[in-house]
C-alpha cells in the first residue's frame, strides 16, 4: 500500500495544521497517524477505525482530530492548539503498520 502524507510546516504555538495522508488502497482497518521526533522513537498519535471508532495518545487528546474518507481512500488529523513538543515528522500508516508503506512523512514544526 503506498501512502503520501500532506500538509505539514511550520506554525507558530497555538496554531493548526490540517494534515491528509492518501492511500492507495483501503487494505487497513484501521489507520493512524504516526510521528517521530529526532532522537526520539516512532509513537501512534491517533487512530481511526473502517468505522470511525477513535482514539488518541494522552498527549493530544482533546487538540487533534482524526478523520477518515473511506470512499477517497483518506485520512486526515487536524492539529489544533500545537505545541513546541509535538513537533516531529508525521506518517500514515496501517494499525499495526506496514514497514512497506511507510512514506516520506510531513515534516511539524511548531515554534515558541
Amino acid at each position: 500500500v503506498q501512502l503520501q502524507a500532506s500538509g505539514g510546516g511550520l506554525v507558530q504555538a497555538g496554531g493548526s495544521l490540517r494534515l491528509s495522508c492518501a492511500a492507495s488502497t483501503n487494505r487497513f482497518t484501521i489507520m493512524g497517524w504516526y510521528r517521530q521526533a529526532p532522537g526520539k522513537r516512532r509513537d501512534l498519535v491517533a487512530r481511526i477505525s473502517i468505522t470511525g471508532v477513535t482514539s488518541y495518545m494522552n498527549s493530544v487528546r482533546g487538540r487533534f482530530t482524526i478523520s477518515r474518507d473511506v470512499a477517497n481512500n483518506m485520512v486526515y488529523l487536524q492539529m489544533n492548539s500545537l505545541k513546541p513538543d509535538d513537533t516531529a515528522v508525521y506518517y500514515c500508516n496501517g494499525v499495526p503498520p506496514d514497514s512497506n508503506s511507510w512514506g516520506q512523512g510531513t515534516q511539524v514544526t511548531v515554534s515558541s
